[in-house]
């Protein structure tokens, strides 16, 4: 059958191309391309007509129906075709569905236009010819059965599709409309009656904007993604689903089909579309931004379709928005506003107005001598008036024949003359006087004057009526917790350490608690028993003491004392004797060096080790600095330690390491005037505090996380809190700073606790508290609580002021540190002693 089929086809263009050549009839272009309309007709039909398994020998060997020229004939060869006409039509209208379904998805409308019925009389006749020609020419032989309709006479009018070797599908659908409309207009055809298609538009169906393809509903696709089909059609019969290539196949497509670009996928029913030039030519001007119809003239000249003119009926029928009956929100607020100020007295009628006029312009009368309980409240000058209390009546005194007992005597009239500079505090502000008789009573001297300063009273000091609040001043402070709730902290004085002969700068405690080393002034180091205040051992160290620190690790008995330009290793020798030991052994063993010594490094420290008689004295080990040293400090681990000389400039920060002997400069820069160093508790971070600012440094990236401002002339102390989130900073102006470093580089609370200078703060390992010590002989205890819970801020309560030092050349307390385990608290005085506070 399909070999009929494709015969078919090849003697039609054959003989379309002969009557081309002998010139029988002269088609216009217009012909041609309904010629190719045709053909394509054929090809639709004979596509459908191999889904058809029915069709009887007669149907395939195939005719060409003869078109007569009366619609009403009914022979005996029509009605054998009617039974023929019937299984076609079931394929026709499936092709006519197709071609209504792509013209759904927004393929073109038919590209045919009918025009005048003169234009079509015009070329009726070479259509007909070519018509019969075509007809004879085939002689019955196409393949499949179908019918030619009548080529319509009149000009087919090209709207601006492109022409070109493929045809489109609204091309296609151009065509089977030809074929579909030939059939049931065939006779009228033949009769040369050429009239438009009709509109199927005006009994309201509007069915094929729907995309009748694909039967199965309106429903998702997704459901059918494991099944063969997409569905199932009308009469209940499964919908199998497209075939779709492989990878291989879509490759060998691309390469071999020209028209792969164009062609897409319909999601709906899976069939693949081929665009149309006019498509693919307006998909690119949709692209690149431009109008989608070429033919449109954006630069056309301006029609005024609205005039001026003022029209007696609206431009517009349908009725106005319900909007436009509610009242306006915005008028509404208006007269809102005028009803306030009408309230309020602020906006008056005419006749409100006239009438004040009109008071103005009378004469006010007002009662002279009425008294204030009788006024009218539109008269006072004070509202809310309160009447002058009213004077007390004479007593016994004042009158002028008063009992002998309220008469002043000589001690009384003393009395009442040394008060001439302060009347006020007279018991009575006249003499008591007696007369004979009320007739010997002369004039009142002080009556006009004490007259003139009541009126005087009542009129600069009247008495209104206000409200107050009663505000005490224990409202303003914060509600903090009693002091006995908090316990337990240092009270009372315990144990005082004398012994040395100047000034007690620093102290420092063992781990455990049960030793304290104080540097002094004098030039030595004491070791004491905490307990016993016994002093254990005194070293003279060879210079002024300014700070000590025990080594943290309780593996090794070790001090590091700062005296002028020494940093010397002492080994106390108190403790545990195997400890004791230890560490000798341990210092005794000079380790070598690895790698060379900078310049820089070189010329700014020294490491020495202690000769025979240092040894002796318990130095094991001296590290010589170029400048004064000021501070020393302990890492947390006890193998780093760090030195600070203010006067240093670039070098004023040095870490040394004890296990390797090596010191190194960490800052190429001076930061200004260092006045102490700090390690981290548990981080790798050194925190530098210079005259006005903290510097907080990673040691690992070796760069400045954090700079705390203080806002204060000059830094004393710091210390850190034991979980490493807090900062507490003493300063020369008399302020401590508590600084949350999870919070703000700004300080989180400044008390102002101390009349002088702070020298020193320290944080208690255990317990929730914290110390200052002050130039003010003073040491104050205060409850430092800090929550776990980031949300709540921390708890500050100053508890306890211990003044026991005494004064010297206005120094007070240098130094304060806490107990490792106990709420002790010791302090080192300018008085030479150090105090322990239980």
């Amino acid at each position: 059958m399909a070999t009929n089929k494709v015969a078919a086809k090849r003697k039609l263009e054959k003989a379309v191309i002969n009557e081309k050549a002998n010139g029988s009839t002269s088609l216009t272009s217009d012909n041609e391309s309904e010629d190719e309309d045709l053909l394509q007709t054929i090809s639709d039909n004979d596509s459908t007509d191999g889904e058809d398994q029915d069709l009887s020998d007669e149907d395939s060997d195939g005719y060409v129906e003869s078109i007569e020229g009366d619609s009403n004939e009914e022979d005996a060869s029509g009605e054998e075709d009617e039974s023929g006409d019937e299984d076609e039509s079931g394929d026709e209208e499936e092709g006519t569905d197709d071609s209504e379904a792509e013209d759904e998805e927004g393929t073109d409308e038919s590209d045919l236009e009918w025009e005048s019925d003169e234009e079509e009389s015009a070329d009726e006749e070479p259509a007909d010819s070519k018509l019969n020609e075509a007809k004879t020419s085939s002689n019955g032989k196409l393949g499949g059965k179908f019918k030619i309709d009548k080529v319509k006479g009149d000009k087919i009018k090209d709207t601006g599709a492109p022409k070109g070797p493929s045809k489109s599908p609204a091309e296609d659908k151009s065509s089977s409309d030809i074929v579909k409309g030939s059939e049931s207009n065939s006779d009228e055809a033949l009769q040369g009656k050429s009239e438009p298609p009709a509109d199927e538009y005006a009994a309201g169906d509007t069915s094929d904007e729907e995309d009748i393809r694909n039967t199965v509903g309106n429903i998702p696709m997704n459901w059918y993604d494991e099944y063969p089909h997409i569905g199932y059609d009308s009469e209940g019969k499964r919908i199998m689903r497209p075939k779709t290539g492989d990878t291989l196949d879509q490759f060998l497509k691309r390469m071999e089909d020209p028209n792969f670009f164009r062609t897409v996928k319909d999601p709906q029913t899976g069939q693949e579309v081929v665009l149309s030039d006019r498509d693919v030519e307006l998909i690119k001007r949709l692209q690149s931004g431009k109008i989608p119809d070429a033919s449109f003239d954006d630069t056309a000249p301006w029609v005024e379709y609205f005039t001026s003119d003022v029209m007696k009926t609206p431009l517009r029928k349908f009725p106005e928005h319900k909007k436009s009956f509610l009242p306006s929100k915005s008028e509404a607020a208006r007269v809102s506003k005028y009803v306030h100020h009408l309230k309020m007295g602020w906006m008056k009628t005419r006749q409100q107005r006239a009438e004040e006029r009109q008071k103005k312009r009378e004469k006010n009368f007002y009662m002279l001598w009425g008294t204030d309980d009788n006024a009218s409240e539109e008269m006072r000058r004070i509202h809310n008036h309160l009447p002058a209390p009213k004077r007390l009546l004479p007593g016994h005194a004042e009158s002028y024949n008063p009992p002998a007992e309220y008469l002043f005597d000589e001690r009384e009239m003393r009395q009442w003359e040394s008060m001439a500079d302060t009347p006020h505090k007279r018991k009575l502000h006249f003499l008591p006087q007696k007369y004979s008789s009320l007739r010997a009573v002369p004039a009142y001297s002080r009556y006009i004057r004490e007259r003139f300063l009541r009126c005087l009273d009542l009129y600069m000091c009247p008495r209104a009526m206000k409200m107050k609040l009663a505000i005490q001043p224990e409202d303003l402070l914060p509600k903090l917790p009693s002091p006995k709730d908090l316990q337990p902290f240092p009270t009372t004085l315990a144990v005082v350490y004398e012994g040395h002969t100047d000034m007690v700068r620093t102290i420092s405690l063992d781990m455990k608690g049960q030793f304290l080393i104080s540097g002094s002034d004098d030039c030595t180091v004491k070791v004491w028993e905490v307990a016993t205040g016994r002093c254990m051992r005194t070293i003279n160290v060879g210079g002024t003491v300014r700070s000590v620190c025990w080594c943290p690790n309780q593996s090794l008995s070790l001090v590091a004392v700062a005296a002028d330009r020494k940093l010397l290793l002492i080994n106390p020798g108190v403790g545990d004797n195997l400890v004791v030991a230890k560490t000798d052994a341990l210092l005794k063993e000079i380790p070598e060096e690895s790698s060379a010594v900078p310049e820089r490094v070189k010329t700014a420290v020294q490491w020495e080790q202690g000769n025979e008689e240092e040894w002796s004295y318990g130095i094991r080990v001296v590290v010589t600095h170029f400048k004064e040293i000021k501070q020393v400090t302990w890492h947390g681990r006890g193998d780093y330690f760090s030195s600070v000389m203010p006067e240093g400039a670039n070098r004023s920060v040095l870490i040394h390491q004890l296990s390797k002997r090596r010191s190194q400069v960490p800052f190429s820069r001076s930061k200004g005037l260092v006045q102490c160093v700090l390690f981290h508790p548990i981080q790798p971070m050194l925190f530098v505090a210079t005259q006005r600012h903290i510097r907080v440094y990673d040691l690992l990236k070796q760069k400045m996380t954090k700079k705390l401002e203080t806002f204060a002339k000059w830094i004393s102390s710091i210390a850190i809190h034991p979980n490493g989130d807090n900062i507490l900073v003493g300063t020369y102006d008399r302020k401590m700073l508590w600084f949350d470093l999870d919070l703000s580089t700004e300080p989180y609370k400044a008390l102002r606790l101390h009349g002088t200078a702070v020298r020193g703060v320290a944080f208690h390992k255990r317990y929730p508290l914290f110390a200052s010590a002050s130039d003010d002989r003073s040491v104050i205890v205060s409850h430092g609580m800090v929550y776990n819970d980031l949300l709540k801020n921390p708890l500050i309560v100053p508890l306890k002021r211990l003044a026991y030092h005494d004064s010297n050349n206005d120094f007070g307390v240098f130094d304060v540190i806490f107990h490792p385990t106990q709420p002790w608290v010791f302090s080192a005085g300018a008085d030479k002693t150090v105090r322990l506070y239980s």
